[in-house]
């Protein structure tokens, strides 16, 4: 008898999205963009920056993601001596998908010799039912530095959160620099919103810089507020966390900090 008809391949439910962002230094103390690319929810467009040598770049949001299911990637490379700055006109919303499958979102930068990159976007609010994994991960030449923000806030006003599983991971030169993971929400380890945890907090923030020059003058550790402090790391970086009742005051005290150590 005849072999049985091949059942197709289920598609992934979900939508499947990538941003990809090149920056090179154009010869001229400027930074050129030969590639800028986006598709579906991850819309690019170029802006104006506070320095002439630096491209600028905005995240936008075309359409409502990432749902469950989703599956949004952002990657940029700054190759040798460019100078990039990243943000997002508006706050991510992750939010509950028809299919129960958790979304994910992806962010990959590179940093080749001598380049600067800073990553600022607007903050990530996790909606009640929502389940989203972020990934970050960044790769630094020695010689490279970075600014990178990530900001949560659980849940809209009054709302409980969903769950938020979030992972950062640097390398400089090769070499583990951070690697941390956070979970809140429904479904995260017992204890996340306890005094060990978040304490009850809604809004978290971290800022990370990497500079070289912090070889020579690394900064101290410090306490910024009630629920903030400064993190030297092992080696040229530190590392500021914050915990606050709203996005808001996160945003103040990761502003300072940066004001401080960034550039």
């Amino acid at each position: 008898m005849p072999p049985p008809p091949l059942t197709p391949p289920t598609p992934p439910a979900g939508l499947r999205a990538t941003a990809r962002i090149h920056a090179v230094a154009d010869g001229r103390g400027g930074t050129a963009l030969p590639l800028l690319a986006g598709e579906g929810p991850l819309a690019l467009r170029r802006t104006r920056s506070s320095s002439g040598a630096e491209a600028g770049v905005m995240l936008v949001g075309a359409m409502t993601a990432p749902l469950g299911g989703d599956h949004l990637t952002v990657e940029a490379t700054a190759g040798p001596g460019a100078r990039l700055a990243l943000a997002s006109a508006a706050a991510t919303l992750a939010l509950p998908g028809r299919s129960g499958e958790p979304a994910r979102y992806d962010v990959h930068l590179t940093l080749e010799d001598g380049a600067s990159l800073r990553w600022l976007p607007e903050p990530l609010v996790s909606v009640r039912g929502s389940d989203l994994r972020v990934r970050t991960r960044v790769r630094v030449a020695p010689t490279a530095r970075l600014v990178l923000r990530e900001e949560q806030v659980l849940g809209r006003t009054g709302e409980a959160p969903g769950l938020l599983r979030s992972r950062l991971t640097v390398e400089r030169g090769g070499r583990p620099l951070l690697d941390q993971e956070l979970a809140c929400g429904p479904g995260a380890p017992g204890g996340w919103d306890g005094p060990a945890g978040l304490a009850g907090y809604r809004a978290l923030g971290q800022l990370l810089v990497v500079d070289p020059a912090f070889a020579a003058q690394p900064p101290a550790a410090a306490v910024l507020g009630e629920f903030a402090a400064v993190t030297p790391l092992a080696g040229p970086a530190v590392l500021v966390t914050a915990l606050a009742a709203d996005a808001l005051r996160v945003r103040e005290l990761l502003d300072a900090a940066c004001r401080t150590y960034g550039w």
